[in-house]
């Protein structure tokens, strides 16, 4: 039985650790050929190297700053010569600064629509050119239910997100007539290694986020892999521009 994603070749950003790597493990299993980005290589290769063994695919690091115009093509570029096409991106890399609205630095600000914002859209213009030379392709963009519903002390971050659900909408409606189709996965609470940080630092006050989970447990990495692996698949051929809430039901 073929897998979900067999053959297809697809890049994951912030592919280092947590969702992004959890979404690069489900890839490979679903057959995938997986390249990895993050800005260095840290552990990638022997990780790389494990799960490709383990899923029986290649799973490849290429490591570039997102930010980096420059750089993200010739990284793109080197994806698209060595596979000939490029079927799908998951733009999930990151970053997040929590601060109340008066205490926000616009630096931090800055970097994060940088990251967040600019960056996706840099990645959508430069890999729907090539995927446009194979027939058509997909991109996943990492959102998040802040950008959909809001949250006290993530002005900044939730300015990001919502700024991803736009993008989505949009840029899907424009990519429609290349075969490009465009989705957003908008997670809820997630355990991550950054979850537990902010968790030792908060003092409960998330506690009460999770008592408002109406499936009464914290979102896996894998769940929002899940859902990623469907939207890049064959499966959701007739689905762009929507944005998928895996958030346990926590935002009706």
């Amino acid at each position: 039985m073929n897998r979900l994603l067999e053959n297809k070749v697809c890049l994951i950003t912030g592919a280092g650790r947590g969702i992004g790597r959890a979404i690069a493990e489900r890839f490979a299993s679903d057959g995938a050929v997986v390249y990895v980005n993050d800005l260095a290589s840290g552990d990638m290769d022997s990780w790389a190297a494990d799960c490709a063994s383990r899923n029986g695919t290649r799973v490849v690091p290429v490591c570039f700053d997102v930010t980096d115009s420059s750089a993200l093509k010739v990284g793109l570029m080197s994806v698209y010569k060595s596979e000939g096409r490029i079927d799908c991106v998951v733009n999930n890399a990151a970053i997040i600064s929590n601060k109340k609205l008066g205490m926000i630095v616009k630096s931090d600000m800055e970097r994060m629509f940088s990251v967040n914002v600019l960056a996706v859209i840099d990645m959508i213009q430069t890999a729907s050119r090539l995927m446009v030379r194979g027939g058509g392709g997909c991109f996943v963009n990492i959102a998040s239910i802040t950008g959909v519903v809001g949250s006290p002390g993530q002005v900044a971050y939730s300015a990001t997100k919502g700024a991803v659900i736009s993008i989505t909408k949009s840029a899907a409606k424009e990519l429609a007539p290349q075969h490009i189709r465009v989705n957003a996965v908008a997670p809820g609470i997630v355990r991550t290694e950054r979850f537990d940080e902010l968790y030792l630092s908060d003092g409960g006050k998330i506690d009460s986020r999770i008592e408002k989970i109406a499936l009464g447990r914290l979102g896996t990495p894998e769940d929002v892999a899940d859902a990623c692996s469907f939207l890049a698949s064959d499966r959701a051929s007739y689905i762009s521009g929507q944005i998928l809430g895996v958030d346990g039901c926590a935002t009706i």
